[in-house]
């Protein structure tokens, strides 16, 4: 019988040590991998009343505002979810939170897909908006955990491309297979995707071992919580967050599809693309302009230039109707991309604040999205409505060019008071 030299066991033990250096190499692009696939997932569920529109005034009976609110009740499930998920995320398991997150949203669309009454279908959306209050915070906090330093900024700037690929498969490829098979049953189909996604996340992602310099966040008090409330560059952040990307959530999750049909004589196919060119825009802007910002060392500058960007494009995108739809389209993909610039708010709040709330920092920024897009969908719903001029087809109703015009004049507004925060935010910084 032949025993294995002391060579060949030395050989091994060094095989097995190199394959387990290779995984903790690339272990950690796989588990924000997995949080990527769950921003992927948070915005297709997001964004998919906007392809539904007619089917939902339909199916429930609703009017504009009606319908605003129903999209809204994500928001609010959202907002106040946002307020808890920071310091859970930084004192409980990651891996049990957000696997238990993602359940939760694959129990909001298989309950939408199967409900026939208005307020069944509003705790659906809060159920996929307390879910979803965990993607980005849960992403942020993965890539503190497991990636170095000098690697987070760029691995942070990644969100936004993964947040907005599903976003764009929430309009054009969402929009086909709701044609094809129905808003229910395209809503079964994500409920079938998020649960597998759960178990899949559950299995794969493991809770790094706490070191010296993790322990931090267990050492944060409650003055320093109370100190970071009371900073007033935290809340101009979170206003500017919030005002910059809501017209974007306005136009993408609900209202931007059938303004384009009605501007610009297009089909809901055709709407949905030129949708998914703002998504677009954005997965390029948030880089982007992380990269120029690591150039110059002034976030706040750039954040003021790609404003402001946003702003002039968003202006005559809404109210030049006659332009070429070449044109249009770039528009639409420039307001993206400066819009793309809001993502710089999240590095730029870590900075100004204790390390060890670095999970609790980007709760309370993110709440300002939450917080505009829970009063604005509504909102613009309720101004279409009393404009409306009684114009009623299949059930739904049908709003004119001046009744969009009236009501979308909120979000260049949003965009103009946030360039104000940030002018006020780089007088005190």
């Amino acid at each position: 019988m032949n025993t294995p030299s002391n060579q060949n066991i030395a050989d091994l033990s060094i095989n097995a040590g190199a394959s387990r250096h290779h995984l903790l190499l690339y272990y950690p692009w796989v588990i924000i991998t997995l949080c990527a696939f769950f921003l992927f997932f948070k915005y297709v569920l997001q964004v998919s009343p906007s392809v539904m529109t007619k089917d939902l005034m339909s199916e429930f009976h609703v009017n504009g505002a009606g319908l605003g609110n129903l999209a809204a009740t994500y928001f609010y499930a959202y907002l106040v979810t946002q307020l808890f998920v920071g310091p859970l995320l930084d004192r409980y398991s990651p891996r049990y939170l957000t696997a238990f997150a993602i359940l939760l949203c694959a129990a909001g669309a298989f309950a939408f897909a199967n409900t026939h009454s208005i307020l069944a279908a509003q705790l659906s959306r809060a159920l996929m908006g307390a879910g979803t209050a965990f993607a980005t915070v849960s992403y942020m906090k993965m890539s503190a955990l497991w990636f170095r330093p000098n690697q987070v900024a760029f691995v942070d700037g990644l969100l936004a491309t993964a947040a907005m690929a599903g976003a764009l498969c929430g309009q054009v490829p969402l929009t086909l297979l709701v044609e094809n098979s129905g808003w229910r049953t395209s809503l079964i189909y994500c409920g079938l995707f998020g649960l597998v996604f759960a178990v899949i996340f559950f299995l794969v992602v493991k809770d790094k071992k706490t070191t010296s310099s993790i322990k931090q966040v267990n050492t944060i008090k409650l003055a320093d919580i109370r100190a970071l409330f009371k900073d007033k560059k935290n809340w101009l952040l979170t206003l500017y967050s919030g005002l910059a990307f809501t017209p974007i959530a306005v136009l993408g999750g609900l209202w931007g599809n059938p303004f384009f049909e009605v501007a610009h004589h297009l089909t809901s196919t055709q709407a949905a693309y030129f949708t998914s060119l703002i998504f677009m825009g954005l997965a390029i802007g948030g880089p982007l302009f992380g990269y120029f910002a690591g150039r110059l060392g002034d976030s706040i500058r750039v954040m003021i230039i790609g404003t402001a960007l946003a702003l002039i494009s968003l202006l005559i995108a809404i109210y030049v109707t006659s332009l070429p739809l070449w044109l249009f389209g770039a528009l639409l993909l420039t307001f993206g991309l400066g819009t793309g610039v809001f993502m710089l708010s999240f590095p730029l709040g870590k900075e100004i604040n204790p390390i060890g709330l670095a999970a609790t920092v980007v709760a309370l920024i993110n709440t300002g999205d939450a917080l505009f897009g829970s009063f604005t969908e509504p909102l613009i719903g309720k101004i279409l409505d009393t404009f409306w001029d009684g114009a009623v087809v299949d059930g739904a109703h049908v709003f004119s060019l001046q009744n969009y015009h009236m009501a979308l004049a909120l979000l260049p507004l949003y965009l103009l008071m946030g360039l104000l925060c940030l002018i006020g935010l780089k007088k005190i910084r």
